[in-house]
């Protein structure tokens, strides 16, 4: 049993994690969260108190660190007694933190995949340039390191398992990514806009006929019609799901597919072009350096800024294709969430609701020992089954939509 849970970070997807983990805190045990400012983590300790959020009588402190500082969170884990580590920080901070739950021992959550900030879209698989170099080292560890358990990556991780179970053979996986809300703003991103715009501006990867496939951004798009949100247009986009997916399905093809609107595509297609989204520095006709991407971002909403007027719901899931029976399968399993919702109940808008409650259900199998496996993995490696139940008593139910029907996915 593994109790007190340490969260580093503090935007919109800590938010969600510090509600879900104060909601059940009579079995996480002591709260912790940490980033560099700690006002940022008091405000969202205010919240939680606020809505009343926690279950029992318990701590739930705020503390500063530099997460970049392996040493400094080694000991902040330790000062807290924390054996589960919810890392929704930045993903430059993803190695920091692992290295310093190997050193203390504390199980290692995290909901993307690693990025250097020196470089953008490195050689796949992506995983295999960080996290799976640390693999031995956690085994024999034997710390539990999950990686990206989110929702996408994560929970679509888990749907994957589960067709697996249901078809004989799988010969495709589509992620499906499309949000059909509205934030009201003229333009904003909807997680960190440094991380978001690193992810579109380098090559799409794909794995298809057995090998990567190299494309642009926004090259190839299709419509899928989806249960509640209808008809959308999604783009092949890059992501860390088919980076691991496809070591596991390697006679399949895994494509992610996320949805954008022309507004969105024009703006970003203007930005880059005038070559505001990189990453390198220039010097100003002052003489002052500034790096073009933090540029942008700094005058951007702040993504926690958009939940109060945010509308409309999300639908996120795997279209899988394969083989039953000798013949051709086809199924969708999926969630779909309300942003309205989602505020009403941890003050942040679908997008970080749905990224912040599958890492405290893992959490919570981690704390039971359902998922302690003291080794790393990522999440289509794991029982997908109690994971799916206790989501759907979380706030983020799955469904399935096959030849049977649309309905509830439950076990």
């Amino acid at each position: 049993m593994k109790r007190n849970v340490l969260i580093i970070g503090a935007g919109g997807v800590a938010q969600v994690v510090a509600h879900k983990c104060a909601q059940h805190n009579d079995r996480l045990g002591d709260l912790h969260i940490a980033s560099r400012t700690k006002a940022k983590c008091e405000a969202i300790i205010a919240s939680v108190h606020e809505k009343n959020a926690m279950k029992v009588p318990g701590t739930f402190a705020a503390h500063a660190v530099d997460a970049m500082d392996s040493a400094a969170v080694a000991a902040l884990i330790r000062e807290t007694g924390a054996q589960i580590v919810i890392n929704v920080g930045s993903a430059f901070v993803n190695m920091t933190v692992l290295e310093a739950c190997i050193e203390t021992g504390a199980a290692y959550l995290d909901t993307a995949i690693h990025e250097d900030p020196e470089k953008i879209c490195e050689t796949p698989p992506w995983y295999g340039n960080y996290e799976w170099q640390r693999r031995d080292r956690c085994k024999a560890a034997g710390v539990t390191a999950i990686l990206g358990i989110g929702f996408d990556p994560g929970v679509v991780n888990a749907y994957a398992r589960v067709a697996e179970g249901m078809l004989d053979k799988i010969t495709s996986i589509d992620i499906v990514d499309i949000n059909a809300g509205s934030h009201g703003k003229w333009f904003a991103t909807n997680f960190d806009p440094e991380i978001n715009f690193r992810e579109f501006t380098g090559t799409v990867y794909s794995w298809q006929n057995g090998g990567w496939q190299s494309n642009k951004m926004f090259e190839v798009g299709q419509t899928w019609d989806l249960p509640v949100v209808g008809e959308q247009k999604a783009y092949l986009t890059g992501h860390d799901e088919v980076h691991s997916l496809s070591a596991r399905y390697k006679d399949a093809d895994v494509r992610f597919w996320m949805g954008f609107g022309d507004h969105y595509i024009n703006v970003f297609t203007v930005l880059k072009n005038l070559g505001l989204l990189s990453e390198q520095p220039v010097k100003t006709a002052e003489g002052q350096e500034v790096i073009p991407l933090k540029v942008v971002k700094a005058v951007l909403p702040d993504p926690a800024s958009l939940a109060p007027n945010y509308t409309g719901k999300t639908c996120i899931g795997d279209v899988v294709k394969g083989v039953k029976d000798g013949q051709p399968a086809e199924l969708f399993i999926y969630n779909v969430a309300d942003h309205k919702e989602a505020f009403e109940e941890v003050g942040s808008q679908g997008i970080s609701y749905t990224a912040g409650v599958p890492p405290v259900t893992a959490a919570l199998l981690i704390a039971d020992g359902t998922w302690d496996v003291g080794t790393m993995v990522n999440v289509e490696e794991l029982d997908p089954k109690p994971f799916i139940n206790l989501l759907n008593t979380m706030g983020l139910p799955s469904r399935i939509k096959d030849a049977q029907g649309d309905r509830p996915l439950e076990f």
